[in-house]
């Protein structure tokens, strides 16, 4: 069986944390209109088992890249912290790859920010 290349992985991992953001947004809005304005349940119905799955596909994702990247401990605590918080993932996603942690072959900062971290 072949596994999935880091490139893939990452691609996934990128589309998961905009689209578990889109689903914060429509599970909200759900949320308003059964809870505030008590008019339909019909968008907690169906955001709800959405949400849920890209969250749980976001963590997976999240995982993988853990291994496959080798991030050290906090970087992978960050990932998995920010599904819990609306619209972090896409925040968290921006940050990663500002700091090499998004590229399959690993950067000079990201060497760099290792080695910090092993106390180098």
């Amino acid at each position: 069986m072949k596994l999935p290349s880091k490139s893939a992985v990452i691609r996934l991992f990128r589309v998961l944390a905009v689209a578990e953001a889109f689903s914060w947004a429509a599970l909200l809005t759900g949320m308003y209109f059964k809870w505030v304005a008590r008019t339909s349940e019909v968008g907690v119905e169906i955001a709800g088992p959405i949400h849920g799955a890209l969250f749980i596909g976001y963590g997976v994702a999240a995982l993988a890249l853990w291994r496959l990247q080798r991030w050290p401990f906090r970087v992978a605590f960050f990932a998995g912290i920010s599904a819990v918080f609306p619209f972090a993932t896409v925040l968290f996603e921006r940050w990663a790859g500002n700091r090499g942690y998004l590229t399959p072959a690993p950067t000079a900062q990201h060497t760099t920010l290792e080695q910090q971290n092993a106390g180098v």
